[in-house]
């Protein structure tokens, strides 16, 4: 691979920090189906609540550091590290807590620790990311987010298998690894010399939502529509559950998952640049709408592990592709501020998604719920299509 086409040290970088923070959060997350089925109460129901309300709490933290970043001049590391080291104190407490309540506060301030860094980190992959390559750098950032998730369900697994140790020590446990991301990015993580004259931040027009151009409220209208489909991938974990599979194959089922996301998410971005971004992102929601009607429908744990492996290649196809549409979009001075708006519309989404797709499974049942996400994810695709069609075949932005 020539120079020209390498990624930059600073998406790199990045991304290894993502995978240790990944690999911490993951060494959790899968977990908290098992938690609110037996020691923490409150089932489905309480599972969609708290992970809407903690994903819609950060919300405004989202929109507020994409464009406090913009106003500091495109200075983002110091927000994406402080939100990162909010969320790897906060989490590792989950293990010393006995019921829901708490763990709503806790996954609350870890996802305001999300909300922190999200829309500032993804800024500044796209700052120092040529336009060609942009797909790809989400790409990667993602294909190694995934695996470091996948890393983090197998160490719990092995973990809980082979030793001693119980959920709570290996909730605790995941400090390790959050610890090393943060310090990664606290060493390594250099931001682009400012060039030129300073960009005049009181210029930047005022915060609402009709002063975005016109293609990215459109596009954000859309995505919000497809994160009502996207329930929390916790719930995978619960239909497992339901279907018998152990602790330690839940674990490993999620591992699989985040593998196959971060090989097809590795590949998804480079299809992207060499195609258009929107016929990728169209296949990817198509492909989800297909697969969450195949969880509905599944009633044995061999099948679910079949299912699995196809929605992690449909899900893995769109990831990086949805930030990188972001970036086409926005100008260089207001890039935090849109990743920003993006951020927080999905955030936003998720607490009327949790709660409905929790309460569809508690009144009627989990395929019930799967089937709905899918009917919600083929809409999605099918608008994409009809509002973006110059772009499912142009290469240009």
């Amino acid at each position: 691979m020539s120079e020209r086409r390498r990624l930059p040290a600073t998406v790199v970088v990045l991304s290894w920090v993502s995978f240790f923070n990944d690999a911490a959060s993951d060494m959790v997350i899968p977990l908290m189906p098992l938690l609110f089925a037996g020691p923490f109460g409150g089932g489905a129901l309480a599972l969609g609540l708290v992970e809407g309300l903690a994903e819609a709490v950060a919300s405004f933290m989202r929109l507020w550091s994409g464009r406090y970043s913009d106003l500091r001049e495109g200075r983002r590391k110091g927000l994406a590290l402080a939100g990162y080291a909010i969320s790897n104190v906060a989490r590792p407490l989950l293990g010393v807590i006995h019921s829901w309540v708490p763990a709503l506060l806790l996954r609350s301030v870890d996802r305001v620790g999300k909300g922190i860094r999200s829309a500032p980190r993804d800024a500044l992959v796209a700052d120092v990311t040529p336009p060609e390559l942009r797909a790809r750098a989400f790409g990667f950032h993602r294909a190694l987010d995934n695996g470091g998730a996948m890393l983090g369900a197998l160490l719990a697994a092995a973990v809980l298998a082979q030793t001693s140790l119980s959920i709570p020590d290996m909730i605790l446990a995941s400090a390790i690894p959050g610890t090393l991301g943060v310090l990664l990015l606290a060493w390594l993580v250099r931001e682009p010399a400012l060039r030129g004259p300073k960009p005049k931040t009181s210029g930047l027009p005022p915060l609402e939502w009709r002063r975005l151009p016109a293609p990215i409220r459109r596009y954000l209208g859309i995505v919000v529509l497809f994160s009502f489909a996207r329930a929390s991938e916790t719930f995978i974990v619960l239909r497992g559950h339901e279907l018998g599979l152990s602790a330690p194959l839940l674990l490993v089922l999620w591992a699989v998952l985040n593998l196959v996301k971060a090989l097809a998410s590795q590949w998804g971005g480079t299809l992207a640049d060499r195609m258009t971004h929107f016929a990728i992102l169209r296949l990817s929601w198509g492909l989800f709408a297909l697969w969450y009607f195949c969880f509905a429908a599944v009633t044995s744990p061999i099948l679910l592990w079949g299912v699995v492996l196809g929605y992690g290649v449909s899900v893995g196809l769109g990831e990086g592709i949805e930030r990188a549409v972001i970036s086409d979009f926005a100008s260089a001075g207001e890039r935090g501020t849109a990743f920003g708006w993006y951020n927080m519309a999905t955030g936003f989404a998720a607490i009327p998604a949790g709660l409905v797709f929790g309460g569809v499974w508690t009144w009627l049942s989990g395929a019930a719920a799967f089937a709905m996400g899918g009917v919600m994810a083929a809409l999605s695709a099918l608008l994409l299509q009809r509002v973006f069609h110059g772009r499912m075949t142009s290469r240009t932005s």
